[in-house]
């Protein structure tokens, strides 16, 4: 339950009237006319983050100083960076976050028993639904069997952690799963479980109506501000301390505002939009700001392309991009199987307290953007990057120089492949994938990707025979307008097969290649592609044999695996042969926008949704299945190597530490520019040559079922040999290796893991360099969990992506930012270098503070650092070993 605490309610509570009911809630307007400013031409985005302030206003955690300092950023033209004290409605998460994070929340009932205090303390106190979409791997594809085979072998490999959660949901109050095979977390809550604006009782009983918000364990949280619901993607740690009552401590944020204008263009997608959008925010540098998108291009802008670009917030580095409350989202609401009276209050708040965006929207911006959406053309982006936008025309030529410039490779190396008719070659799409939340959550390029299918095959094409083609939806309810529209067996016959209902390729769970297809790769050192309908492509994220990874929209997957290549100029070139033997072109099998628009008129229907959604928590049989226990702490099984109990509140007391300065330090790593967290804690496959695969060949696991890092984050032993372990990533200590290596104490190359031990044996602590965005990419707290636990007290970078910066102080780890032009580069480091960082003692939020670098030759280089502790609670969490143990202890001094 969320309570309700506003200490001063005479002043800003209202009541609203919506049809026969009476409804309490937090007036913006009657803030303004007590007297505490002027908010009238604050952005919407921003309006719901005071909303917040009004309704927890206690004098304490928030006072009405913080209140007025929202009317000071817009007198100050959008910028007052204040700390404030936010408490969101509710937390989403999947189940590759979410395991670790009831992991912790199980060793947190044990730390306060040891600690003296009642377990049921450790419960959450807002609603929290955990969505289990990242497991499903694709073992086949390309057959009617492959969805069932792959729900088969899902169950096989994780029901111990599917046995860990089904408990975790009868140990914890207000804590709900939702089972495999129901669809990807941000589709679900999109589809669902948002209500725009949310209802609750506050403590004297009454309901109160105020915005609905959210933080989820994954970057992509942010999805759901396409139906103006505030939400953004934090660590594990974060969202953990927020479920237990914790205030997530920000600043308030700038909001840069986007203006889109025009309507899009025959041909094009909501795909290609935002691609250009990625493209253009991530030059400008948004990082930590939020984006809030206006402009009367918005009429034109169904919510699911609205959904696509708030989506991919992470890939242009906002803490989110929002889109204010208008017809659209109401006709969406209802669309998607809302209660009428859930619509209708949400169009009546809207309007009453200010977040309606019609013709006179006009707030004030800290910096705005524009874009004419009449110039947007087909695209991709990639090789490696979601800001590398490719327009079509150019993706020969851009891959070409790939090629030359990125890969060092020749082009037209051709490699036979064992007992098959056809060669390998770089350039070689041998990954088709029509997966993610960012794009199955949209009709209009779901429905388009299944009539360019239609016309393929009644041309009699096919997908070439070295693609591994694949179809995962975010929900049950695309297959049901795909059945509906009779698309699904026209997919079927170009081999985009349903293979399950989750994120599959998007996070890396592309399954195997065929063994001959990889074999050639590997012999021929290829750079094979992989084009799919997500949101990442980082290096080393989609397979293990494919290098070059290229986003695109569900349609152009499709005409990729019928081309089968990258080198290949789609929009103009041949891309096949239809069954008489003639040249068939992109324009030949590409659907009108009234072709696609018609057919999701007649077929996305209310009654989809309302049907799919009816049982979303029952599951299966195979979930009913799972049998749990009642108890209210975790019975750890000791043999189990999926979930184990983590160290981080063993031997915990109630003493805290000052920050002291470190001294002495070895470097473990110098990496390079937009090193993501898929660098630093992948979440795909592993080798059993890796220290990972050591261990779990150790303990008589074979390597078939190993899984992957993703699923095995409830053992903290498998995630700290798998820190730093990318198989791409590459540290410049090494010079042109790749993976997860470095020097240890002794001077000799070892696997990071292996060093990191060796140094703890010998006290020593570790530092990180990094260059700039060091972060980027999921809000994946195992980034940050597995730093600390390989020993590591300070990360040192150009720069940082915002949530892993977080993560970081999360776990206890001081973030640092180099000034005055210094870099790893500027000042040679080779990782032969002893650190240390003084002044840290009585440290104050992003203090500077002097650094010393001994060189290997023994001088000495004197540097100052920017501490990236930001903010007075961070402080806190640092002294405390973390915000974990901040808020355990506290919960400790409450029993």
């Amino acid at each position: 339950m969320t309570v309700v605490v506003g200490q001063d309610t005479a002043k800003t509570r209202r009541t609203l009237n919506v049809g026969s009911k009476s409804i309490a809630y937090y007036s913006i307007p009657a803030a303004q006319a007590a007297g505490l400013g002027d908010f009238s031409r604050l952005p919407a985005a921003l309006k719901v983050v005071l909303e917040n302030m009004l309704r927890f206003e206690d004098g304490k955690t928030v006072s009405v100083d913080d209140i007025k300092a929202f009317a000071e950023w817009g007198a100050k033209g959008g910028k007052n960076p204040r700390e404030i004290a936010y408490r969101p409605a509710r937390v989403l998460m999947q189940d590759f976050t979410g395991v670790p994070a009831v992991v912790d929340l199980a060793a947190m009932r044990d730390g306060i028993v040891a600690l003296g205090g009642d377990p049921e303390k450790i419960n959450p106190l807002n609603p929290v639904d955990l969505v289990i979409d990242h497991s499903v791997m694709i073992d086949e594809f390309g057959t009617p069997r492959a969805f069932q085979l792959n729900v088969d072998r899902e169950y096989e490999r994780n029901m111990e952690r599917y046995t860990f959660l089904k408990w975790g949901q009868s140990a914890f109050n207000n804590f709900r799963v939702v089972p495999p095979g129901t669809g990807i977390c941000h589709q679900v809550n999109l589809e669902y479980l948002s209500q725009t604006v949310w209802t609750d009782q506050d403590q004297t009983g009454q309901e109160v109506a105020y915005p609905d918000t959210l933080v989820g364990t994954d970057s992509h949280t942010t999805m759901v501000n396409g139906a103006a619901v505030l939400g953004w993607g934090v660590g594990g740690i974060e969202a953990e301390a927020a479920m237990l009552g914790q205030p997530i401590s920000m600043l308030i944020p700038e909001v840069v505002g986007f203006e889109l204008t025009g309507a899009m263009m025959e041909g094009t997608t909501g795909t290609d939009l935002v691609l250009k959008v990625v493209e253009m925010l991530r030059a400008r540098g948004v990082v930590g700001k939020f984006v809030e998108f206006y402009g009367a291009g918005l009429d034109n802008l169904p919510l699911a392309d609205r959904a696509t670009i708030a989506n991919m917030a992470p890939e242009y580095g906002a803490t989110c991009g929002f889109f204010p409350i208008d017809d659209e989202t109401i006709r969406y609401l209802h669309a998607t199987g809302r209660d009428e009276d859930r619509v209708a209050l949400v169009e009546a708040y809207a309007k009453e307290n200010g977040f309606w965006r019609d013709e006179n929207y006009a707030p004030i911006y800290t910096d705005t953007l524009h874009l004419d959406m009449g110039t947007i053309v087909p695209a991709i982006s990639g090789p490696k990057r979601p800001q590398d936008f490719v327009a079509l025309t150019e993706g020969q030529n851009a891959f070409r120089r790939e090629m030359e410039e990125t890969f060092k490779r020749p082009m037209g190396k051709k490699i036979p492949v064992a007992g098959e008719d056809y060669t390998m070659e770089s350039g070689k799409v041998v990954i088709a994938s029509i997966t993610s939340c960012t794009n199955t959550s949209n009709p209009y390029v779901m429905i388009g990707a299944g009539l360019v299918a239609r016309k393929a095959a009644a041309l009699g094409m096919d997908s070439k025979p070295w693609v591994k083609t694949s179809l995962a939806p975010g929900s049950q309810v695309v297959s049901a307008y795909l059945e509906a529209a009779d698309l699904q067996k026209d997919l079927d016959a170009v081999g985009f097969n349903l293979v399950g209902y989750g994120c599959t390729t998007c996070i890396g769970n592309s399954g195997p290649l065929q063994p001959e297809i990889s074999a050639a790769i590997s012999e021929g050192d290829l750079v094979a592609t992989a084009v799919l309908s997500g949101n990442r492509n980082f290096e080393g994220r989609i397979s293990p044999d494919v290098r070059a990874n290229y986003l695109a929209s569900p349609p152009l997957v499709v005409a990729y695996a019928l081309a089968g290549t990258l080198d290949i100029n789609l929009a103009t070139d041949v891309i096949g042969q239809d069954r008489d033997g003639n040249d068939v072109y992109l324009k030949d099998i590409w659907p009108t926008t009234q072709e696609v628009a018609e057919m999701v008129e007649a077929t996305v229907t209310r009654e989809a949704f309302v049907s799919k959604y009816a049982d979303v928590f029952k599951g299966d049989e195979k979930w009913q299945a799972v049998d749990v226990t009642n108890q209210k702490t975790y019975d750890w099984p000791t043999s189990s190597t999926y979930v184990q109990n983590p160290p981080y509140f063993q031997g915990i007391t109630m003493e805290t530490h000052k920050i002291t300065n470190l001294e002495g330090a070895k470097v473990m790593a110098i990496l390079g520019d937009m090193i993501t967290t898929d660098h630093i804690s992948p979440a795909g496959s592993f080798k059993d040559t890796t220290p990972a695969g050591k261990y779990l060949t150790e303990r008589q696991v074979s390597p078939r079922e190993f899984n992957s890092y993703g699923s095995r984050r409830g053992n903290h032993e498998v995630m700290m040999r798998g820190t730093f372990a990318n198989i791409r990533i590459k540290n410049e200590m090494l010079d042109g290796v790749e993976g997860g290596y470095t020097l240890g104490p002794d001077g000799s190359q070892m696997a990071i893991f292996d060093a990191a031990m060796a140094y703890q044996t010998q006290g020593t602590p570790l530092v990180i360099f990094g260059g700039e965005q060091y972060g980027a990419g999921s809000s994946r707290d195992w980034a940050a969990k597995g730093t600390a636990l390989l020993g590591v007290k300070a990360v040192i970078a150009e720069s940082f992506e915002r949530i892993h910066r977080s993560n970081l102080v999360g776990m206890g780890v001081i973030p640092f930012e180099f000034t005055g032009g210094d870099s790893r580069k500027s000042l040679g480091l080779k990782g032969d270098e002893t650190v240390s960082i003084r002044g840290l003692e009585g440290v104050k939020p992003l203090q500077e503070v002097p650094a010393e670098i001994t060189m290997g030759d023994g001088s000495v280089k004197p540097i100052t650092l920017k501490c990236r502790i930001d903010t007075e609670v961070e402080i806190d969490y640092i002294e405390n070993g973390g915000v974990l143990h901040y808020v355990l202890r506290n919960l400790a001094k409450a029993a």
